[in-house]
């Protein structure tokens, strides 16, 4: 019986261990992508650690506060301060590398907004709210900040453009619940979730696939 207990309790480390993982590497890509959306405005340190901060908490802020959670994950936990600080200075000394790398800052966003749109999923879930309202607070935790970030910076919010953003981060969502009740791992489920979502969103902006427009 111990022995049981000590794998189960394993397990569990492993399993809190990945997802602890992926809201710190969410935060960091999101940060640098924040950072990055700078780049033509010519702004100090302080501006790009301010954009990055508010794209990699935005979301999961906003989501926090309509789900009535506290204290927010980013004030409950220094460590996703540390991990934004981390993401805006390698983008500000890093920045001719990272920019000279094609497409850095959608790779950084899609990575952001993959890790994010599952994150905010089972948030929703230890919540206790209805699976579809979950998947709609998944997506709501990907794209605030990116929204948040272009209208700072300026930019048409990412979700008004043409190639499928919020779409991918819901089809997502959608594929972990179903594969949740499937009983699939859930490393494996939170793996393969997060991989769709980047592919979606690559080959979306890649062959510019996009959503029927609204028309009268």
């Amino acid at each position: 019986m111990p022995i049981a207990q000590c794998l189960m309790s394993i397990a569990y480390f492993c399993q809190m261990t990945l997802q602890y993982t992926f809201e710190l590497l969410g935060t960091f890509f999101f940060a640098i992508s924040g950072a990055l959306a700078i780049r033509d405005h010519h702004n100090d340190l302080f501006g790009a650690t301010f954009t990055g901060f508010v794209t990699a908490i935005g979301g999961g802020t906003l989501r926090d506060m309509m789900l009535g959670s506290y204290p927010l994950v980013w004030i409950g936990d220094i460590h996703f301060l540390y991990a934004i600080l981390a993401g805006a200075l390698t983008a500000y000394f890093f920045f001719r590398f990272l920019m000279g790398l094609r497409k850095t800052f959608l790779l950084f966003d899609t990575l952001g907004i993959s890790f994010f749109t599952i994150l905010g999923v089972e948030k929703a879930l230890s919540l206790g709210v209805r699976p579809e309202i979950a998947a709609i607070m998944g997506m709501f935790t990907a794209i605030m900040g990116g929204v948040i970030r272009d209208v700072l910076t300026n930019e048409t919010p990412v979700l008004f453009r043409k190639e499928i953003y919020a779409t991918a981060c819901l089809a997502g969502a959608i594929l972990y619940l179903v594969l949740l009740n499937l009983d699939i791992s859930r490393n494996l489920n939170l793996v393969i979730s997060s991989v769709v979502i980047i592919v979606v969103r690559l080959l979306a902006v890649k062959f510019k696939l996009a959503l029927p427009g609204f028309k009268r």
